[in-house]
């Protein structure tokens, strides 16, 4: 497999792993609860900072570890961003709803 298609790859396994960082970190903080199931959208906020930060972890590693097999060392930026981002809000939004349940009436 080609570099890039291995950090298309690695990301998209990141975003999963996001995905269960900001749901786990909904849970610690029982903004995920049988009492109030939806937080609002501070939980989201949280949420979309933990994915950015946990994007900019994967560039770090990545650049690390493919810096010196690839053409333009740029496209270790961008490339996979959409894969991680998309898998990131799939897997949360899925998460979230199995964990939160139904909501009050």
């Amino acid at each position: 497999m080609k570099p890039l298609e291995t950090v298309y790859w690695v990301r998209f396994l990141f975003g999963f792993l996001a995905a269960l960082v900001c749901v786990g970190y909904a849970v610690g903080t029982n903004v995920i609860s049988s009492v109030a199931p939806f937080g609002g959208t501070t939980v989201f906020l949280n949420s979309v900072s933990l994915a950015i930060i946990m994007y900019l972890l994967t560039y770090y590693l990545v650049k690390h570890r493919y810096k010196l097999m690839v053409q333009k060392p740029q496209k270790l930026l961008t490339t996979g961003i959409g894969i991680y981002f998309l898998s990131w809000i799939a897997f949360w939004t899925l998460l979230y709803t199995i964990l939160a349940g139904k909501p009050p009436v």
